[in-house]
């Protein structure tokens, strides 16, 4: 089969288009026939700086397509089954050999492309949200990088929740675009001071919950937009600032920062985080929720799909196809 792949790490011009022995699904495994992958942020990361366990290495966390064959114990999956599939490395490919535990049936009528951008992004999102983040109607919520992918999972599901949704965004027209998707109030994090906004729009109160993705100087910002006894839900250092954010305002304002990773929740509660995507495959699946596709690149040019996403320019997903 075909694959990107890497020897080292480093920038996306590592990435390598290459063949490589297919995967067989050994027992408690499926076999999934990838046709569209969903490139997440975790996988810049891990092809940036977390040491290979061997070379060529096959990175990505997350792929769509349709079940070729099961190992031996497999009972919930059989082939010819429409599928999205999490896992630690591997999506990179035409083919990805997955646990079981982290195989997802979708509908037949649903479009690979879709499926693929469902589990951490929604998963995440409504994490931060609900799980972590305690999200009531009525509340207002700060999305910072609302435009990503878990960011614009997250807008729809607040809105859907009956929150005040407040996002940040690089752009004006990424913002504009936002408002299709639930966005109330638009800040524009390039011109303007998020916390002064966010201060404007809340009557000088603040805001219940953030969704931080950036972390850094960002994040201290989320904490400085607090309401009294508001809640962060931090998912991540996309900004990869080194900046240690000051803590001391949350003890004056009693409110609480949550680290949130969906992968280990995964592993930590796997009926509560399987139960939960079931759910959000089914709502996507209804027309309540939206996954957005940016752009498309052929496995072939997954280097280019990696720094396109490094430059910031995207609007939801990033898919790779086979």
């Amino acid at each position: 089969m075909k694959a990107a792949v890497y020897y080292e790490n480093g920038g996306p011009e590592v990435l390598r288009y290459e063949e490589v022995p297919d995967p067989v699904p050994q027992a408690g495994q499926v076999l999934l026939r990838v046709e569209a992958v969903s490139v997440q942020g975790g996988d810049l990361l891990h092809r940036q700086a977390t040491p290979i366990p061997s070379a060529p290495h096959i990175g990505g966390y997350q792929a769509a397509g349709t079940v070729a064959a099961v190992g031996e114990g497999v009972t919930s999956v059989r082939a010819g089954q429409r599928a999205v599939a999490f896992m630690m490395a591997g999506s990179h490919a035409e083919l990805a050999a997955v646990p079981e535990h982290n195989v997802y049936v979708v509908p037949d009528d649903m479009d690979a492309r879709v499926a693929a951008g469902i589990p951490v992004e929604f998963g995440t999102a409504d994490d931060c949200l609900f799980e972590f983040g305690r999200l009531r109607s009525g509340e207002t919520a700060l999305i910072q990088a609302a435009a990503g992918g878990v960011g614009l999972a997250a807008v729809q599901l607040a809105k859907a929740a009956g929150a005040t949704v407040i996002g940040t965004a690089s752009s004006d027209d990424k913002l504009a675009r936002l408002a299709e998707y639930g966005l109330d109030h638009a800040i524009n994090y390039r011109n303007e001071d998020v916390v002064e906004r966010v201060r404007q729009i809340t009557g000088g109160r603040g805001v219940d919950l953030v969704v931080d993705s950036v972390g850094g100087r960002t994040l201290e910002g989320s904490i400085n937009a607090l309401a009294y006894r508001g809640r962060i839900s931090w998912v991540g250092m996309a900004s990869r600032d080194p900046y240690a954010p000051r803590l001391g305002p949350l003890m004056g304002k009693s409110a609480s920062l949550n680290g949130v990773y969906f992968g280990g929740e995964m592993g930590h509660d796997p009926a509560r985080t399987r139960a939960l995507i079931e759910r959000l495959i089914g709502r996507v699946a209804a027309g309540e929720l939206r996954v957005v596709i940016d752009r498309e690149f052929p496995l072939a040019e997954a280097a280019e799909a990696h720094r396109y996403i490094e430059s910031r320019a995207a609007f939801g997903r990033v898919l790779l196809i086979p």
